[in-house]
């Protein structure tokens, strides 16, 4: 037991380190949301550019599409290490997810855009479009790694992972019939 939560632990950190390479391609992919600032009696307001535009789903999309293909490449690396499953390996995983999807979201906002959007629509002037900073606003795309890394993981253990023996078939391996019985 020892070994298999040292190798969760390992599992854990190392899964939750990819959320930097996450937080990247959120960053490079995500669509960029258009702002534009103005000046209304003397105070600064900002509004969408295009007010039926979807970038701001897209950022979410961008964000869950991401997180579910890096899990299931996880799972995938994960398998491919251990080639069995186990709860401790399994809670590594989902773990391991969610500390690399919440360090992806916070990198991404880090390196996106400025957050201060009336210093922003400041800075560049009235009338200029500037891109609004990334916003995750759909929470649960935090659990799209996670979720995917345990599907993809279930799938190929129960594929390609050893299998328990049969509980119905004699010591010996031969046939039995429907009670369990051996055929002679």
């Amino acid at each position: 037991m020892k070994t298999e939560l040292r190798e969760a632990a390992v599992i854990t950190v190392v899964v939750a380190v990819f959320g930097v390479l996450l937080g990247l391609l959120w960053v490079w992919l995500a669509p960029k949301v258009p702002l534009v600032g103005d000046v209304v009696e003397g105070n600064w307001v900002v509004y969408f550019k295009d007010t039926e535009g979807e970038q701001a789903i897209g950022v979410d999309g961008t964000f869950t599409l991401l997180a579910l293909a890096v899990g299931a490449v996880s799972a995938g690396a994960v398998f491919a290490w251990r080639r069995r499953g186990g709860v401790p390996l399994v809670v590594a995983l989902a773990v391991g997810g969610v500390l690399g999807s919440l360090l992806a979201w916070r990198l991404g906002v880090w390196l996106g855009p400025a957050s201060d959007v009336i210093a922003h629509a400041r800075s560049v002037g009235k009338g200029v479009t500037f891109s609004a900073p990334l916003k995750l606003g759909a929470k649960g795309a935090l659990l799209a790694w996670s979720l995917a890394a345990l599907v993809v993981h279930l799938g190929l253990t129960a594929l390609f992972g050893p299998r328990d023996p049969d509980p119905y078939l004699p010591q010996g391996g031969g046939p039995v019939d429907g009670y369990g019985a051996p055929v002679v």
